[in-house]
């Protein structure tokens, strides 16, 4: 199976495209603090899905990868909490965003939790 046909990649994928574009519109003085900090995490959902996919034989390995894939969401939470708290994001924004956060999470979770349906 391709990793790209993963609907947690593809989900995640969008997710970050989502807030690089709405980062965009952050201060120039957040440059290299919370809009790198929010495209990082957000871009490292998806890649360590990725990295999960090539550790499938090794289901501790595959376990590992996801569960940091899990952490990276919740960061990226957190920075969405950052940029509502700054007034960057509207709480519509804010919302939509977290609510696909919270999604990719639950299909994560799936992941972690399913390994064999994966393998």
């Amino acid at each position: 199976m391709r990793f790209q046909d993963l609907l947690a990649y593809k989900k995640s994928f969008i997710l970050s495209m989502e807030i690089f574009e709405v980062s965009k519109k952050f201060p120039s003085e957040e440059k290299y603090s919370l809009t790198d900090q929010i495209r990082r995490s957000s871009r490292s959902v998806s890649a360590n899905i990725a990295d999960a996919s090539r550790k499938i034989r090794y289901q501790k390995h595959f376990i590992s990868k996801l569960s940091d894939s899990d952490s990276e969401n919740a960061e990226t939470q957190s920075w969405l909490e950052y940029a509502l708290a700054c007034n960057y994001l509207t709480n519509e924004v804010f919302n939509e965003l977290t609510n696909k956060s919270l999604e990719v999470g639950k299909l994560i979770n799936f992941m972690i939790n399913n390994p064999d349906k994966f393998s």
